[in-house]
């Protein structure tokens, strides 16, 4: 039975809003992975996925969307539940905790 297979986790952070007072949110890689789906492994797919997500102040996700696909509806399902259900760090604005959109890119390979 194969194991899934991640090569690396990046994410990339971007504001939500034009203001340069902004900080948007943060999640820690290191605690956030998903599992490969078995279909996918089975046909070898493997692809980046870039993700929104708009985190409240206590690092809960509100919403999440795919911006960009990685050619794969089983891997951006995927990791769009797994990184839905992680804890972010808030993001701030204006010094202060607030609710903000963040970006992940997410990056499968075998």
């Amino acid at each position: 039975m194969n194991k899934h297979l991640i090569t690396f986790f990046a994410a990339t952070l971007v504001a939500g809003a034009a203001f340069a007072s902004e900080t948007p949110a943060s999640v820690d890689a290191r605690k956030c992975k998903a599992d490969y789906p078995k279909a996918s492994l089975l046909n070898e797919e493997q692809g980046a996925v870039t993700m929104a997500f708009l985190v409240s102040t206590s690092g809960d996700v509100v919403e999440s969307k795919v911006e960009k696909s990685s050619g794969f509806k089983n891997l951006d399902k995927a990791a769009l539940k797994a990184l839905t259900a992680c804890k972010f760090t808030p993001g701030k604005k204006d010094g202060a905790v607030a609710q903000t959109w963040t970006k992940v890119d997410y990056v499968w390979a075998l």
